[in-house]
């Protein structure tokens, strides 16, 4: 899937009028029925099946707050599957709806979206829901993670749910896929595993009389545990081979990291092996998704253990003192939905002073993040078909930056943002008087 680009000097893209804000629409019968049948179009070899769970005790009018894991690009489509006809609509991210001279709006409008910007406060969003379910009468679906997941695992969620399912006042469904991810792992560079069946569990959460009951903690307790995924786990668990020749290609996205001689930015995924070109040990991806060392101790045979591990050592290095991105970028911004503008060029750095720190553009541009502006990091492989992204910014504007000839740092920057957050807060509970928050990014 492709976005609209277009170059454009700085000052004139930041000059572009932003987009009015509108409210949601309700998704009309032709296109619940039109997106039903380009699902079982497109889902097709998926063999799909889902189960349910308490979802009786839900009623057919009622609306309610949908929350999913997000695995890969099947994920909308499953949820279509299983609920439909019931009208819902789905936040979706503000680059969801550029292209086309204004058709992808119109349609993504047209089929329920509320855009919202990844990782960024947008009070705007709470009132839209609030919108849907009192006026329009509709279900709400969200991805919390925000962003695909990288190994397998939850990516953090925002730490204010427990307060929002307070606020908002409505039952709350949790879908869970079951070999979405084994089928299409972002880092696989799009390449599908066709023989993968998907599944799904459809499980009321929570009904409204529970969120009354339970504490802000409880709703928050529960939702981690609803998000306790493990996809490599289930993988095994389950006996499900995946046998594709490429099944390790691009593997090196997460697996930046040799735990044998420390080298960062020398792993290669191609085949089915991972190789540390610092070092020459190898790696292979087996068909049931562990890895095992060819020659010698297999450091890790489970991925997200191996990835734990590199989210550690970046974290070290935040504390020891030693942790600093500092690369060359192409810069995209994104201040309306008409297009992706391209920028120029520019440079970007973070570290756990200032956060992150990007300019360029002859000078013109200079934008700071502090490490506490939010919990999370838009991160992403080959975004829209382009090249590997790292994204921050504000509700005025996104930067999307595309790190030149750098080499794998997309992981280990999500990761380092993610700790920094971890780290502040930290420093903030335990001395409240010695620093001063920043705004964050906790929707």
């Amino acid at each position: 899937m492709k976005i609209s680009v277009k170059t454009l000097p700085y000052e004139q893209a930041m000059a572009l009028p932003r987009p009015e804000h509108k409210d949601p629409k309700k998704i009309s019968l032709f296109w619940r029925n039109l997106i039903q049948g380009l699902t079982w179009f497109g889902m097709a070899g998926t063999k799909f099946e889902y189960e349910t769970e308490r979802m009786e005790l839900l009623p057919k009018d009622q609306p309610c707050l949908i929350l999913m894991n997000h695995s890969c690009f099947l994920d909308m489509q499953i949820v279509h599957r299983i609920l439909y006809p019931r009208h819902f609509s789905i936040i979706a991210t503000s680059d969801s709806f550029v292209g086309l001279g204004g058709l992808m709006n119109w349609v993504m409008r047209q089929i329920g979206c509320i855009p919202t910007q990844k990782f960024v406060t947008d009070l705007t969003l709470i009132r839209d829901m609030q919108y849907c379910f009192k006026e329009l009468k509709t279900s709400v679906l969200m991805y919390p993670e925000a962003s695909y997941s990288f190994d397998g695992t939850c990516t953090p969620l925002p730490r204010k749910m427990g307060v929002i399912l307070k606020k908002l006042d409505v039952p709350v469904v949790m879908i869970e896929s079951f070999g979405a991810f084994s089928r299409n792992p972002l880092y696989n560079e799009l390449q599908v595993r066709k023989g993968v069946k998907v599944t799904a569990k459809a499980t009321l959460l929570y009904t409204r009389e529970e969120i009354k009951e339970k504490s802000v903690q409880e709703l928050s307790d529960g939702l981690d545990a609803a998000f306790g995924f493990d996809h490599f786990r289930w993988q095994k668990e389950n006996g499900i081979e995946i046998h594709d020749d490429f099944r390790a290609d691009g593997l090196n996205r997460i697996l930046y990291k040799c735990p044998h001689c420390g080298a960062e930015g020398k792993m290669e995924g191609r085949g089915v092996h991972l190789t540390c070109h610092g070092c020459g040990k190898k790696w292979e991806l087996t068909p049931l998704g562990e890895m095992r060392a060819l020659e010698g101790e297999t450091e890790f045979s489970h991925i997200p253990d191996w990835y734990a591990w590199e989210r550690e050592q970046v974290r070290q290095e935040i504390l020891d003192g030693t942790y600093r991105l500092d690369l060359d970028v192409d810069i995209g911004m994104l201040v309306d939905i008409k297009h992706i503008y391209m920028v120029g060029q520019g440079h970007l750095t973070h570290d756990p002073a200032e956060g992150f720190t990007l300019t360029g553009c002859d000078g013109k541009l200079n934008y700071t993040q502090k490490p506490q502006a939010c919990y999370g990091l838009y991160a992403d492989y080959y975004w829209y078909e382009i090249a590997d992204m790292i994204c921050i910014g504000n509700n005025d504007v996104l930067y999307y930056c595309f790190p030149k000839n750098a080499g794998d740092v997309v992981a280990k920057t999500r990761l380092a943002a993610e700790e920094m957050y971890k780290l502040y807060k930290g420093r903030k509970a335990r001395s409240p008087g010695k620093v001063v928050a920043g705004a964050t990014n906790e929707m």
